[in-house]
């Protein structure tokens, strides 16, 4: 009785939640190591499989994927967002898994995924609801430093799309290099993905200064450092920006919050970033010109180093904790404005 009363609830807190937003919901998570089980020869999971140090199972797998789906109904109260960017997937598998689980098969969600070089073996992938957003066109594009040609990381996912209002979308996903080694030594590996991306928004732009993007993913790096705010110019809002700028929605968010915490420190290492034409007042806009957190209480735990709360992370170290991420998921909602 218990398990159906349950069930009752969720549904008619999809059936709510789909009545309540008109618009649609652009998100961005990272999974924290969603990998398959099976050894890929041309990767380094080892750690990720049975035999491996992590003693990754099939049925911890299985769990992994059970959180996942349920997190990505969180982010969108329980109507699952229509567009979401991911990373730290391993392959095509581990996203096709994802939206064949129970959860979420009924929602029509289609895949995107590309293999990038990256040396742990992690891309960035995107899944969408075919009903409610077509895409048009996809492709990867490679973060590359001019002076090591050895150096590999995590490729850029562009998207270019139709929204139910007919409105063209580019979302352009990343998951920039990491603070390994150091914030500042590791500094130009982010500044040159800073690049990476300016690049293409600058050409989005030379086409069509009013082009509607979202630039979204996990940064490793807040948005007053030098590769967000001086290399890609993504800056604060406020006023009426012009159209063909980009502003960083985590600029104006709750200081003492953040989607990721580290030595008790929240920090926005996980932002949405978007053009002056979703902010000033055209016909496609960011509804309150705002980003958000998804702070549901079952993605968080108590933090028993220091006060506070902490996501609810799947691995602490190499010790497997049974939770979702060590990051939390953010997106933003795109409204019409003549609706």
């Amino acid at each position: 009785m218990r398990f159906i009363l349950i069930c009752l609830s969720l549904l008619w807190g999809i059936t709510l939640a789909a009545q309540e937003r008109n618009g649609t919901r652009v998100a961005f998570y990272n999974l924290e190591n969603l990998f398959h089980p099976d050894d890929d020869s041309l990767k380094r999971d080892e750690e990720f499989t049975p035999d491996g140090t992590r003693y990754w199972s099939y049925y911890r797998y299985r769990e992994k994927l059970n959180r996942m789906a349920k997190a990505l109904l969180a982010i969108g109260d329980w109507e699952p967002p229509e567009i979401v960017g991911l990373a730290e997937v391993e392959n095509r598998q581990v996203l096709e898994d994802l939206v064949a689980s129970p959860v979420l098969r009924k929602f029509n969600y289609r895949v995107i995924h590309y293999e990038s070089p990256d040396r742990r073996g992690i891309d960035v992938g995107a899944i969408y609801r075919a009903d409610l957003f077509t895409v048009i066109q996809s492709r990867n594009i490679p973060v590359q430093m001019p002076d090591d040609p050895g150096f590999a990381t995590r490729d850029l996912l562009y998207l270019k799309g139709l929204l139910r209002s007919g409105d063209t979308l580019h979302l352009i996903y990343c998951h920039w290099p990491s603070r390994y080694g150091g914030q500042q030594q590791s500094e130009p590996k982010r500044i040159q993905a800073a690049l990476t991306v300016k690049k293409l928004t600058d050409s989005l732009f030379s086409k069509n200064p009013n082009q509607y993007i979202v630039v979204a993913g996990d940064f490793n790096d807040e948005w007053n450092n030098e590769s967000l705010l001086k290399h890609l110019e993504a800056r604060p809002f406020e006023g009426t920006p012009p159209s063909d700028g980009l502003y960083n929605l985590m600029a104006t968010m709750n200081p003492n919050q953040g989607s990721h915490r580290y030595r008790g420190q929240w920090a926005y290492l996980d932002q949405v970033i978007v053009s002056g034409a979703l902010l000033n007042g055209s016909h496609l806009h960011i509804e309150d010109s705002k980003a958000h957190l998804t702070e549901k209480g079952f993605l968080l735990e108590t933090d028993e180093k220091y006060p506070g709360q902490k996501p609810f992370r799947t691995f602490i170290g190499m010790r497997y904790h049974g939770g979702f991420s060590d990051h939390l998921p953010v997106y933003v909602d795109l409204i019409t404005l003549d609706n």
